[in-house]
């Protein structure tokens, strides 16, 4: 098979690596990858967005499978695209539809998607540039933390929280009235303050059945200790210790399940990955937000742990015959620390050389923000490398992991050395 991943992430870099472990593959290729995925697959110089150019990219190289990496295209109607287009309609593309992919699109949608279908998850209210005095009034009602949330897509940095009713009511303005988030923040989503401890839970269904894949632990703050700006994510581990078979189970039966019956009921098409991002409050699942596609930095930890070939597991969703197939994950822990440029999330240089790559061991490599000239790897992003690991617990493969993010330099690079520090206290 000729399989085609979109993206240029850490995340597009993880599942191709899986990828090309399989027998049924033939080709890969990734566009517009990075550095990294050059020595997996040949990069194609194609935005995520340019559906014309995709297309031509697929007839050109007799592509049997595309797998959509990042959000943006799904929101966009890439897979209604191929659908509507007689040439490439009966090429399987592995994502939801342009309507099923508002459930990250909208964060309003996806809140009252889980209303609808009993899907426990915080009280909120939604509000525009027009309700904004009513904003201000309805967040004199609630209490410390607030949570505001732009309505639309904002590269995962979308999320306020403030302790101070001042600073929210300030934060609600420069979110409606200034446009903070341009688009994205149109419409503001006002959120009661869940307690607990996060994970994200990944789930694969070809429309009917499902699969729980091994479920992560991100850290999204810059800082360590759980502090600063949020970023796209500085690191993941996987399994979350916390995360026992009664949490798990209840978060099928009371998370999952409804979930996927609700696309059925909602007909909603939904051929592709589902994350869920929970709060573990007191060993109660709730819902912080629904994803359409894989969580990064979590792939990188989620797909090392899995077992099964996963282009096996992409061609039965493609053909809707998901319980048909076992799927295995390794026992180990694995763990990946994300290594970023100097000043992300805010201003940051690109186009610095990258050494050591090729001094690391007992790591894997995923490249993120990078681009390769003349044999040389440079940044080009904000989250650049992430180094994964196994270990028997993530004490062990962080440390690991530690080791080869001392190799890897470049000027200003920058990493949390803290990660794993809110779950010691759940190992045995």
């Amino acid at each position: 098979m000729n399989v085609l991943v979109l993206g240029s992430g850490g995340r597009e870099h993880a599942i191709s690596w899986k990828l090309a472990q399989s027998p049924k593959l033939s080709k890969l290729y990734v566009a517009p990858g990075n550095a990294g995925t050059t020595e997996l697959a040949e990069n194609l110089n194609i935005d995520v967005n340019d559906f014309n150019e995709i297309k031509k990219a697929v007839l050109a190289n007799n592509i049997n499978l595309v797998i959509v990496g990042p959000e943006d295209p799904l929101v966009n109607g890439v897979v209604d695209f191929f659908l509507k287009d007689e040439e490439i309609k009966n090429i399987p593309i592995i994502g939801p539809q342009a309507e099923a992919a508002q459930l990250e699109g909208s964060k309003e949608y996806s809140k009252r998607f889980m209303q609808r279908n009993n899907v426990p998850t915080a009280g909120y209210e939604s509000f525009t540039k027009e309700t904004l005095e009513k904003g201000l009034n309805y967040l004199e009602t609630q209490n410390p933390p607030y949570v505001l949330k732009a309505d639309g897509l904002a590269a995962g940095k979308g999320v306020v929280i403030l302790n101070d009713l001042t600073a929210a009511k300030k934060e609600l303005k420069a979110m409606l009235a200034d446009a903070k988030f341009g688009d994205a923040s149109r419409k503001v989503v006002i959120e009661e303050f869940m307690s607990g401890i996060e994970l994200s839970v990944f789930v694969i269904t070809d429309g009917k059945d499902y699969v729980i894949l091994p479920e992560a632990k991100d850290y999204k703050r810059i800082g360590e200790g759980d502090t600063g700006l949020n970023t796209g994510g500085m690191g993941a581990i996987s399994p979350v210790p916390f995360a026992d078979d009664n949490f798990m189970k209840r978060v099928e039966e009371e998370v999952v399940i409804p979930t996927i019956d609700g696309f059925k009921k909602e007909n909603l098409p939904y051929k592709g990955f589902v994350f869920i991002g929970l709060m573990n409050d007191d060993g109660n699942p709730r819902v912080v937000e629904y994803n359409v596609r894989m969580g990064d930095p979590e792939t990188e930890v989620v797909m090392p742990r899995l077992k099964t070939d996963l282009l096996e597991i992409m061609q039965a969703v493609a053909d809707e015959k998901l319980r048909d197939i076992e799927v295995e994950f390794e026992d180990k822990s694995a763990t990946t620390v994300i290594m970023v440029s100097g000043g992300y999330p805010e201003a940051y240089e690109k186009g610095h050389e990258i050494s050591g790559l090729d001094k690391t061991e007992g790591s894997i490599i995923f490249h993120a923000g990078t681009k390769e000239d003349n044999g040389k790897v440079f940044t080009n992003g904000g989250r650049v490398i992430a180094v994964t690991s196994y270990g028997k617990d993530f004490n062990e493969a962080l440390k690991q992991s530690y080791k080869n993010t001392e190799i890897i330099d470049w000027e200003e690079k920058y990493f949390r050395s803290d990660l794993g520090f809110d779950l010691q206290k759940y190992l045995n």
